[in-house]
């Protein structure tokens, strides 16, 4: 199929969102692709392609036909593609994405000079303390080496000896390697960093964000210009540590995502996965019929044991809480004894609310 036939082919497509794979001369599917408005998203392949990336410009030169997947909404766009291109694995796919490793930060503790790196393998009971895993290896090392060398622990040193290592004396270094009462100093910062890491802490960003301020008071862009990137991978670093954190504890997640006036479309969701869908009209479905729905699917579901993300599911879970995180829909967490109770009653007060809400928010 030529181009001329594709960008015929593009018009037909419907303005709503869905996946698309597009296909080589063998009818091989070599990338997929998830789009809020198919007909504009595809279209813009074959449009400007000159000011188009170069990866993007081989994988047009490959395109001889392409498949499309209609879903309800953006999100399921977004969930099926993650599937897709787990399943089918295409090239270009591969191609475009980062090769940057998932990494974590690891602090070992148990010694006298704590460290903390960054590693690629996580290793099962070895007594440290991981972080992540984190999509961006780059942003993992711009924050720990930035929140190193503002409070001067940037050590190149691992171990206390008689003398202070060479960064001490360049300033990064508060002299941990010589020992001493300063290794008590070092220890809290890094308990400070663990704190934060975890989300219970936020003493390290909010000092950064003091500093950033004082720095563009002072008219040095410069330096603020060198926090706010700090900063920036360090929100990233605890946001990944959210998704982490909400996604293990496996709740029973029921999300109303509105798609108009009147028509509505549940989720239930449990940690990474959709367990169930449906569109309904507002109208002409009872609360009622819908909570009963909603306990017996998660009754349905059986219990599974407690797992760690891993690298795979991070993607799927990353989806999911920016969906539920967001404008878009509204959610409620049904706790397990309402399930086992089948406390109708209480799953009933809480969809009425989010329901209400709603319809408050539409009318102001």
């Amino acid at each position: 199929m030529g181009i001329i036939f594709l960008k015929e082919k593009v018009k037909s497509l419907p303005a709503t969102p869905g996946v698309y794979l597009m296909k080589d001369s063998t009818g091989t599917i070599i990338y997929v692709g998830k789009a809020k408005n198919l007909n504009r998203r595809v279209q813009s392949y074959f449009q400007h392609s000159k000011a188009h990336p170069q990866k993007i410009i081989k994988l047009v030169s490959n395109i001889r036909d392409f498949e499309f997947i209609l879903t309800d909404t953006e999100f399921e766009a977004f969930m099926l593609e993650c599937k897709l291109i787990r399943e089918i694995k295409p090239l270009f796919n591969k191609m475009m994405k980062s090769p940057q490793s998932y990494s974590y930060i690891v602090i070992n503790r148990d010694k006298v000079f704590r460290t903390i790196d960054i590693t690629n393998t996580k290793l099962e009971q070895d007594g440290r303390l991981y972080f992540g895993p984190f999509p961006s290896k780059t942003r993992v090392e711009q924050a720990i080496i930035g929140i190193k060398e503002t409070f001067k622990i940037l050590c190149s040193s691992n171990k206390i000896t008689n003398s202070p290592c060479l960064n001490h004396s360049l300033g990064l270094c508060i002299g941990m390697c010589r020992g001493n009462s300063v290794i008590q100093e070092y220890n809290k910062i890094v308990d400070n960093i663990i704190g934060l890491l975890s989300g219970k802490d936020m003493a390290i960003l909010e000092e950064m964000k003091l500093r950033m301020a004082l720095a563009s008071e002072s008219f040095d862009f410069e330096a603020a210009a060198t926090y706010r990137d700090r900063i920036e991978a360090i929100n990233f670093l605890i946001k990944k540590e959210k998704v982490i954190e909400f996604t293990e504890k496996q709740q029973n997640v029921a999300v109303l995502e509105f798609l108009g006036e009147e028509t509505c479309k549940l989720f239930l969701i449990k940690r990474n996965k959709i367990l169930f869908s449906k569109k309904f009209d507002i109208d002409q479905t009872s609360v009622e019929h819908l909570s009963m729905l909603i306990l017996t699917k998660f009754n349905n579901d059986s219990p599974q044991p407690f797992k760690e993300l891993d690298r795979e599911e991070i993607d799927e879970a990353q989806i999911i809480y920016n969906f539920i995180k967001s404008s878009h829909c509204h959610y409620i967490t049904i706790p397990k004894k309402w399930i086992l109770q089948q406390n109708q009653a209480n799953v009933e007060k809480a969809l009425n609310k989010l329901i209400s809400n709603k319809i408050k928010v539409k009318t102001t």
